[in-house]
């Protein structure tokens, strides 16, 4: 599976019940990616190919959600799963609002200031009450980039880059 066609959304986190329903992390705050339906890719890190399965069933369970898949009809197949990351097809995701991006897209960017000093690369993203924070590494230090509009001045996916303002201090 590419990075380019597909985006990871969640993760399987056990079984639930006896009718081979999966409770699964999900990567974002948004549910809309296990809508009844919608086809859904399986893979984990020591298997080379992904099974794919339609949801048949889905309800928020706090951070998580229970989905039931066609094709997944026992506790213990759905247990088998434990562990597999979800992906789901990019041209299959709503159109985003204008400077809004999926993490995906962000994570590996080149940060560079205003004054055009390279700060390393986004190497993760931290989840806060109020925005997310970019972590941007380089050989040297890890700098934490609050994603604010007033800090985060440009995103170029073409380029791959962004360019931001550091408020003072940081």
């Amino acid at each position: 599976m590419s990075k380019e066609g597909f985006l990871p959304i969640g993760k399987v986190v056990n079984a639930h019940g006896i009718h081979g329903a999966i409770k699964v992390y999900s990567y974002s705050k948004s549910f809309s990616a296990f809508e009844t339906g919608n086809t859904l890719y399986f893979k984990n890190d020591s298997d080379s190919t992904a099974s794919c399965y339609r949801v048949k069933w889905s309800a928020p369970h706090s951070r998580f959600a229970l989905v039931l898949f066609e094709g997944i009809d026992s506790r213990s197949l759905a247990h088998s799963l434990k562990g597999y990351e979800i992906f789901i097809e990019k041209a299959k995701l709503p159109e985003l609002e204008e400077k809004t991006y999926y993490w995906d897209d962000i994570i590996g960017l080149n940060v560079y200031t205003t004054d055009g000093d390279l700060l390393g690369k986004v190497e993760s993203i931290i989840q806060t009450g109020s925005n997310d924070v970019y972590i941007v590494k380089n050989e040297e230090k890890e700098v934490l980039i609050p994603a604010l509009e007033s800090v985060v001045l440009d995103i170029d996916l073409d380029q791959k880059t962004m360019k931001v303002q550091l408020p003072e201090g940081l």
